[in-house]
């Protein structure tokens, strides 16, 4: 009967969020697939035997065609509580959207949100836990909200006293860095660190990363806890910063498909603008526009959906880019580098230049900065705008050598 209800709740993940993704994840020109931490369960197993375990979780956290929840209760681990992220443990929710705790339907375990009312575990959450796990498939890109979860959860387990395991996951946008790199006083949960847009580290070098470099608290390099931290990295097989990994399950509900990932860190900079991103359809961040831009572009109408319940422009008819295709194609569109040339063309055709962008400036929290939106109203060239996102960007690559795990692009 536990293998039937395990393999139903598989089947169920399976088909909500398999089908955009392909399961190949041998790298070109090798023999070995890529093997997430998740499933290195003899480097793991000893330390969680026995013991009371939370786990920060979604529907991305997989064992091969297995939940993760249901991996290790079938291996006999005590889970007594999920911690679920933006999106829901089910990956079902709107960005933004508010996530209520709940019971896990398939297993009664508690789902305690960290997205919404809190961002990190109480102390009384964590009263009845012996030991913390975090395994959540990012996508490498700075206003992706699962790192600021990964720091606050950091944070809980380091002042609480207990031991965190980070199942690390492969960077599927891990082949590059560019972007601006945040300024502090644009800190936000879509944004915490002064690292840039994209910024080229797996889930477990970026925890090393916020733990090494004092970032996860004001009194981290004087407060002794932190000294204390018992945080465990288990690392991918197989993996190098060359490779082009296939995530196996959609990490969210707004990225279908490898091309949306690719496309993600140049084309969310739309969120910031009037214009639609694309969601409400069945290609966002691939597609973008505005009813007021030349109808002779592709034409779209963004409608409420499952996870896009108000898009921007909702049932309007818009006018402007796609961008879909292959993964290939996403790939030689951005040609290893976050790209501005849609936000510019998007910007210059726009007819009322004047409201392009968001009244409450949230390209701001974006970039990271309050110079981008300026550059682009001045007319700045894409290689003035770069030229000044160098000196951030070379103090940042100097810092992330110090915490790679796996062999780097360059």
């Amino acid at each position: 009967m536990k293998y039937l209800l395990s393999l139903l709740f598989a089947v169920l993940f399976g088909q909500l969020c398999y089908p955009c993704f392909a399961f190949s994840q041998t790298p070109p020109g090798s023999s070995k697939p890529i093997l997430p931490g998740a499933t290195q369960i003899d480097q793991y197993m000893r330390m969680i035997q026995d013991k009371s375990v939370a786990i920060f979780a979604n529907q991305t956290s997989t064992v091969g065609d297995q939940h993760l929840v249901d991996f290790l209760r079938g291996k006999g681990v005590n889970i007594v509580k999920i911690f679920a992220p933006e999106h829901g443990f089910r990956g079902t929710a709107d960005a933004g959207e508010r996530v209520a705790n709940l019971k896990d339907p398939e297993t009664g375990i508690t789902v305690v949100s960290l997205y919404g009312k809190k961002n990190a575990p109480s102390k009384e959450d964590l009263d009845d836990v012996d030991i913390m796990i975090f395994d959540i498939q990012d996508i490498g890109v700075r206003f992706y909200t699962y790192i600021s979860s990964l720091e606050f959860y950091i944070k809980a387990a380091i002042e609480n006293e207990k031991p965190l395991i980070i199942l690390d996951r492969p960077n599927p946008n891990g082949f590059y860095v560019d972007g601006p790199v945040l300024e502090k006083k644009f800190q936000s949960f879509i944004g915490r660190q002064p690292v840039p847009v994209v910024y080229g580290m797996t889930i477990g070098e970026y925890a090393q990363m916020l733990i090494g470099e004092g970032w996860i608290d004001s009194t981290a390099n004087t407060n002794p806890v932190y000294k204390k931290a018992d945080v465990k990295v288990i690392s991918c097989v197989n993996y190098t910063h060359k490779s082009k990994y296939t995530l196996p399950v959609k990490p969210s509900p707004n990225i279908p498909d490898m091309a949306s990932i690719y496309l993600y860190p140049s084309t969310c900079f739309f969120e910031g603008t009037v214009l639609s991103e694309g969601r409400g359809t069945d290609k966002p961040f691939m597609l973008f526009g505005h009813p007021s831009l030349p109808k002779t572009m592709v034409k779209f109408t963004p409608v409420s959906k499952e996870g896009a319940k108000n898009p921007k422009l909702v049932n309007k008819v818009c006018y402007g880019w796609d961008l879909s295709g292959t993964p290939e194609s996403a790939l030689k569109k951005i040609n290893g580098r976050l790209q501005l040339k849609w936000l510019f063309q998007a910007y210059k055709l726009f007819p009322d230049k004047k409201n392009f962008f968001l009244a409450n400036n949230f390209l701001h929290l974006l970039a990271g900065n309050d110079m981008l939106m300026q550059q682009i109203k001045n007319g700045s060239t894409e290689t003035t705008i770069r030229k000044s996102w160098e000196p951030g960007l070379n103090q940042f690559k100097k810092i992330r050598k110090k915490y790679l795990l796996y062999p780097d692009f360059e």
